[in-house]
């Protein structure tokens, strides 16, 4: 039997981009563009890029912060198993 492959992981930091660029492109379909037919449009998307960029910015701050926590344990569990294995070695002299 074929050993079991994982699937491909995505990055964390996919969903605040992905959110940001959907919160632009409402920005932009709000505030900025000159296209009449998007006025039927106007105030859903002033309101969604209102909500879509904040949401972003604090999910990408949110995931940073879990990042360098994540980051930071994985450092200290192999430097604890890295003075693990230099201790149950015997010194050759």
């Amino acid at each position: 039997m074929a050993p079991k492959v994982k699937p491909p992981e995505i990055g964390p930091f996919v969903f605040p981009a992905i959110l940001a660029f959907f919160g632009l492109w409402c920005l932009y379909d709000g505030w900025f563009t000159t296209d009449p037919n998007m006025q039927e449009h106007l105030l859903f998307n002033r309101i969604a890029g209102g909500l879509l960029v904040p949401w972003a910015v604090i999910d990408f701050i949110r995931t940073r912060k879990r990042e360098k926590i994540a980051g930071e344990k994985e450092e200290k569990s192999e430097s604890n198993s890295a003075d693990d294995t230099a201790e149950g070695t015997p010194d050759k002299q």
